[in-house]
């Protein structure tokens, strides 16, 4: 092989499978709290797939549960506790 040509072959990288965030247990329902709780964000988003390690089909249940938990009042739809805590710091 000629060593110009040599110089484009892509090297292979070995990768470390992780485990899925869902378990084939896990079953997905807006009254599991723990389960839905991983798969929000801070303010209170759903975190996106590449984020989360799912698939397309579990990313599309978890959504389901989250927003069917938000109408049901189980999960608020935005977290204001930051800005609460800076207008207090204010006074």
């Amino acid at each position: 092989m000629d060593k110009s040509k040599r110089l484009f072959l892509k090297t292979k990288r070995s990768f470390r499978r992780r485990l899925p965030p869902i378990q084939s247990g896990d079953r997905i329902d807006y009254k599991n709290m723990s389960l839905i709780s991983r798969f929000i964000s801070e303010q209170g988003k759903i975190l996106s797939r590449r984020v989360n390690r799912l698939t397309l089909k579990q990313q599309r249940l978890i959504t389901i549960a989250i927003k069917q938990a938000r109408i049901l009042s189980s999960l608020p739809f935005l977290n204001n506790e930051k800005r609460i805590l800076n207008n207090e710091k204010k006074f």
